[in-house]
C-alpha cells in the first residue's frame, strides 16, 4: 500500500532532508516515527518530492512511502500518531492512500519555493530563522527585470552545484519579486525541477543586481556562459511552498516523461516556445 504524506518543517535544526549517519534529518525522524506508529519491524523508506538542504524549510513537502496494508481506522489516526511521535519542528498535515501511479518525486509537474529577505539595518528577531538580512538597499523593480531574462528552458549549470549525476537543464516557470506589507522582500520561484542549490544561487545573483553591484543583464550573461561566480544565498530564507501534480489519470505518463534524460538538444527550442504544464491537484 502506497501512502502520500504532506508535511512541513522548520529546517533550522536539521542537516537537511536526507538521512545521514549521526545527523538530525527530517527523513530519519519521519521514517522512525512511521516504524513506531505502524508497529513495523523496520523503518519504511520514504521518497520525497524535493530534497532540501541543511537549514531550508518546507511548508508543502510531499512524500510517498510503501507499507503493509493498513485499515481505514488506523489510517485515520496516523497523522495524529505521527505528530505525537515527531518533534515540534516537523508537522504532518495529511496522510492518504496514494492514487495508482503516484510517485512523490517523478510524478511532480513543478515545485514552488519562496525566499524572504529584508534590506536595511535590522531584522525582526522573531523572524531570524526564516528571513535573511541584507544591509544594502534593494530595488525590487530592477530585480524583476533581471529575473525575467532567466525564464524558460535553459541549462542552469551556472546556478547549480556541480555533480556527476543528472542534468542541469530545467524549465524556470516563474521568478518574481515583491515587497510585502511589512517590508519583507519575497521571491516566488517555480520550476519543473531544481538542481542542487539552484534557488539559492539564483537569489544570490539577483540580490547583487538589486543592490546595484551588477546590471540587469548580468544574470543572463552568467546563464549563457555557465559561469558560477554568483554567491549562494543563506539557507534560512528558503521555503519549499508547494509541489504540483497532474490529475490522477496522468500520473504514470508524467513519471515516464520525468524519468527520461534531458540533453542539450532540447535547448534548440526557441525562447518563449516552452509551455508551462497544467497544474492539477497540488
Amino acid at each position: 500500500m502506497r501512502l502520500r504524506i504532506d508535511l512541513g518543517y522548520d529546517g533550522t535544526a536539521f542537516h537537511g532532508w536526507a538521512a545521514q549517519p549521526g545527523l538530525r534529518t527530517v527523513q530519519a525522524l519521519l521514517e522512525d516515527a512511521l516504524r513506531v506508529a505502524l508497529r513495523a519491524s523496520a523503518s519504511p523508506q520514504t521518497t520525497v518530492a524535493g530534497r532540501t538542504d541543511a537549514g531550508v524549510h518546507a511548508r508543502g513537502q510531499v512524500v510517498h512511502v510503501d507499507v503493509e496494508t493498513v485499515d481505514e481506522a488506523t489510517l485515520g489516526r496516523l497523522p495524529r500518531a505521527l505528530n505525537g511521535l515527531l518533534p515540534d519542528d516537523v508537522r504532518i498535515r495529511q496522510v492518504a492512500p496514494a492514487p495508482v501511479g503516484f510517485d512523490a518525486r517523478f510524478s511532480a509537474l513543478a515545485r514552488r519555493y519562496s525566499y524572504r529577505l529584508v534590506d536595511g539595518d535590522s531584522l525582526d528577531p522573531l523572524e531570524r530563522h526564516t528571513v535573511v538580512l541584507h544591509q544594502r538597499g534593494l530595488d525590487v523593480d530592477t530585480m524583476n527585470i533581471a529575473s525575467r531574462s532567466l525564464l524558460g528552458l535553459n541549462d542552469f549549470s551556472a546556478f547549480c552545484k556541480r555533480t556527476d549525476r543528472g542534468t542541469s537543464i530545467r524549465v524556470l516557470q516563474e521568478f518574481a519579486w515583491h515587497r510585502d506589507e511589512y517590508g519583507v522582500i519575497v521571491a516566488r520561484v517555480k520550476a519543473d525541477a531544481f538542481c542542487h542549490s539552484m534557488v539559492r544561487s539564483l537569489v544570490g545573483a539577483l540580490v547583487i543586481v538589486g543592490d546595484g553591484r551588477q546590471g540587469t543583464e548580468w544574470p543572463a550573461r552568467l546563464l549563457a556562459a555557465g559561469d558560477r561566480s554568483s554567491p549562494v544565498a543563506p539557507a534560512r530564507g528558503l521555503v519549499l511552498e508547494e509541489v504540483y501534480y497532474p490529475p490522477d489519470a496522468e500520473l504514470l505518463v508524467r513519471q515516464d516523461a520525468t524519468r527520461q534524460s534531458r540533453d542539450a538538444a532540447e535547448l534548440s527550442v526557441p525562447a518563449g516556445e516552452w509551455v508551462e504544464p497544467t497544474t492539477g491537484n497540488g
